[in-house]
């Protein structure tokens, strides 16, 4: 199989660098065994309400969002108290990131890619997380859909990323876990590597990732300079 030619690789954030389970995971002394209910439910209703609040026009930016979607949550969970979301919150700020992206990022660089995170977090959300990581010297440019207020899958959202790294569509390699979000990005012309951490189906939509992944790890290999 050829690889890809690409300039600049422009990672989705959460789920892809960062696991946004690792916020619920840090209170697992408090939730126990509703950790895992948490984390799919906060994250089911953090992503249902960009969707919604980008079809009303209504934008919010993601840090509101995740903490109405994280009220709705614990309150569904019967897991209401203020110093418990506090702290979930708090986390989030900081998420783990997966085992291999420090690694991958490295040799990205090393092989003279421009690297990107387009993410629907807000500027501080993503500063925190990348500074809490130790990422900031391998990430070239960091992308909030703040800039075009909206979230994605808005093309405004994939267009803005273009314009920050200063290259083509087809020569854009896009990571995402989110299979929408990789769909959307294929549909919109991006050269696609869908990152499936979580085993997700095929989605019914336009647009098709170019490769699957089941890990980062698998990046260098499948692309090259253009």
């Amino acid at each position: 199989m050829d690889r890809i030619p690409v300039k600049a690789c422009v990672f989705d954030a959460y789920g892809t660098l960062f696991d946004f389970g690792s916020a619920a995971a840090g209170c697992k002394d408090v939730l126990g065994d509703k950790t895992v209910a948490v984390t799919t439910l906060w994250r089911d209703k953090q992503i249902q309400y960009t969707w919604l609040r980008a079809a009303q026009g209504r934008h919010a930016d993601f840090w509101q969002v995740t903490g109405d979607a994280l009220d709705y949550t614990l309150e569904t969970l019967g897991l209401e108290n203020s110093a418990l979301r506090e702290r979930l919150m708090g986390l989030y700020r900081t998420l783990s990131p997966f085992p291999e992206v420090p690694d991958v990022l490295a040799t990205l660089k090393a092989q003279g890619f421009t690297t990107a995170i387009l993410s629907n977090g807000s500027p501080a959300m993503l500063a925190s997380a990348v500074e809490g990581a130790k990422l900031g010297s391998l990430i070239d440019h960091v992308i909030s859909v703040e800039e075009v207020g909206v979230f994605k899958p808005s093309p405004k959202v994939y267009t803005r990323a273009l314009e920050r790294v200063g290259a083509g569509a087809s020569e854009v390699a896009f990571l995402s876990s989110n299979s929408w979000d990789a769909w959307a990005a294929s549909a919109f012309g991006m050269r696609v590597l869908w990152c499936n951490r979580y085993g997700q189906r095929h989605e019914r939509l336009p647009g098709k990732p170019d490769r699957e992944m089941r890990s980062l790890d698998e990046l260098p290999a499948l692309i090259t300079r253009a």
